[in-house]
This record gives structure tokens, C-alpha cells and sequence, in this order.
């Protein structure tokens, strides 16, 4: 076995946990598991996180790092994202985490959530995806998240070319426009339009190929397929749409949490797909890969 670590992500929509070990420069996942914490709820009305929340996410971390220890984790690493970093009392829940649990959190900027997210999806390519990565040269790479999205252009394993956090997530978007369940078809539009205005003006290279990550295109997959074309986009946008999210949940195997944000997840990743002008497929890993892969040294 090689060396072990944890990271334990703070999102907007999410607090995950990931267990893996480096095996010749490799990560191997040994265990995953995510809490919805929903600490983005609410933010852009008071601008700051309520203490009841702070306490839930100080005990959540605490509980995914005795997960860690109970599978021989001796490093553990913390980042947090998008809804911390925009918070006005931010700090304020780095501190409480580490008082209450030990566990040092780092706020990563955009540019860096953008950076390990593509160093980390890069890294658990198949090997099919790979190669046409590499012999692409550019490879494409969407994370959409609950406060923001990270859009990535670059070459494997690691080469960063352009790169875009955009601020709009699927947490974020639900709360603005999308109030029913199911979403009505107004707020579907308005949704659309409001996805256009947070990338309006990004001119990536366009890659040849494209990856989407997080929790809202694995969920999507589920919806979909591995193969996110404009007809896939758009099937998938009738079933999740069409019909309350719990229902969603149930046909799908969601959690009923995800269903309920995966319109907006969607209507995001169709954006984006459209600024790249590339078909979006399915991938896996995203930032925790990408932390412990220079934890690790990989």
C-alpha cells in the first residue's frame, strides 16, 4: 500500500470527505462519503453564516475526520471554497473548525479551486479520455459546485492554459430562480438567462475534449448518460424538470438533495458545454483529488 491521506472539502452545497492512497503516483479511493451541509443557503441575503450553521459543519468536519481515522488516516487536509470565501464571516468558521476539531481549513481562491479541480479531474481520466486528452493536446474540464463553477482549459497531467471561476453554482442558482418543484418554465428561462450573464465575455480555447466533475455531473450521469450532447442536455432537462424532485430522486437513486439542485446544475453545465463548443463527458475527481495528489507528492 502507498502512502494514505485525507481531504476533507467544504462547498457551498457540501461538505466531502476523501480517503485514498498514492500507489506510483496513481490515487486509489478507499472511501467518500459527503454531508449536505448547504452553508451557501441564505448567503446572498444576509452575507454571512449563521452560527447554528457553524456548529453543524464544526461537528460534520469532526465526524468525517474520525471516518479518516478509523481507516489509518494520520493526514488530513481541509479546503473550503466559493461560499467561504464570499462569506463576511468566513474566517469566522475556519477558526471554529480548527478550536473545535483541530483541523486547519485553507480558503482557496478561484484560481486555485480552478487549478486542483483540473489537476485532480486530469488525474482520474479513463484511459480512453486520457489519451484523447493528451493527443488533443487541450482538454476541457467543468466543476460545477454549489457557489461557483470552475471552468478549466489546460494539458494533461497538470498544465493550467486558461482557466474562469465563475460566480454561480447550482445552491446559488436554485435560491435566485428556481423557487418551485418542479421548476416553472419561467423560472427555467430565467435561470438561462442568468447563466448567460455569469459567462458572458469568456472566450476559453475551445478543447477538443471535455470533462464535467462534482456532484451535479455525477448525478446528471445518472439522468443522462456519460455523454452530455446538446440532444442528452436536453432530454435530461425534461425528466428533471418535469416532475417534483423528490419523484426525481426516487427514479434516479439521488439523494433528494442533489435532485433538487440538479436543474440548475444542469442548466449550468449546458452553458458552459455551449462556451466551449465541445460535447461534456461524464468524469470523476475535482478538487480533494487534486489536494492530495501534491499532498502526496504525486
Amino acid at each position: 500500500m502507498g502512502a494514505r491521506a485525507a481531504c476533507i472539502d467544504i462547498g457551498s452545497n457540501t461538505t466531502r470527505l476523501l480517503v485514498a492512497d498514492c500507489v506510483e503516483g496513481e490515487l486509489r479511493e478507499v472511501h467518500q462519503e459527503r454531508a449536505f451541509t448547504r452553508i451557501g443557503q441564505g448567503l446572498r441575503s444576509t452575507g454571512a453564516i449563521g452560527g447554528p450553521k457553524i456548529e453543524e459543519v464544526v461537528a460534520v468536519v469532526r465526524a468525517q475526520m474520525a471516518v479518516a481515522r478509523e481507516h489509518g488516516v494520520q493526514e488530513i487536509h481541509g479546503v473550503a471554497t466559493a461560499a467561504i470565501r464570499v462569506a463576511s464571516n468566513g474566517a469566522m468558521l475556519v477558526e471554529a473548525i480548527a478550536a473545535g476539531t483541530g483541523l486547519e481549513v485553507e480558503i482557496v481562491s478561484g484560481e486555485e479551486e480552478a487549478r486542483l479541480a483540473f489537476r485532480g479531474a486530469a488525474a482520474m481520466l479513463d484511459a480512453e479520455t486520457a489519451a484523447v486528452a493528451r493527443a488533443a493536446c487541450h482538454l476541457g474540464v467543468i466543476d460545477v459546485g454549489g457557489g461557483s463553477s470552475e471552468v478549466v482549459v489546460g494539458s494533461v497531467p497538470d498544465h493550467v492554459a486558461w482557466w474562469a471561476s465563475v460566480a454561480l453554482g447550482s445552491g446559488a442558482l436554485t435560491e435566485h430562480c428556481l423557487h418551485s418543484d418542479p421548476p416553472a418554465p419561467a423560472e427555467l428561462a430565467s435561470a438561462r438567462t442568468e447563466v448567460s450573464a455569469a459567462i458572458a465575455g469568456l472566450a476559453p480555447p475551445c478543447p477538443q475534449v471535455a470533462v464535467a466533475v462534482g456532484g451535479s455531473a455525477t448525478s446528471l450521469g445518472r439522468v443522462a448518460g456519460l455523454v452530455l450532447d446538446p440532444d442528452a442536455f436536453e432530454r435530461a432537462l425534461a425528466l428533471v424538470s418535469g416532475e417534483p424532485s423528490a419523484h426525481v430522486a426516487r427514479r434516479f437513486l439521488i439523494d433528494p438533495q442533489r435532485a433538487r439542485l440538479l436543474p440548475a446544475g444542469l442548466l449550468i453545465l449546458q452553458g458552459v458545454s455551449r462556451l466551449l463548443e465541445a460535447v461534456v463527458h461524464v468524469g470523476r475527481g475535482g478538487i480533494r483529488e487534486g489536494v492530495l495528489l501534491e499532498a502526496l507528492g504525486a
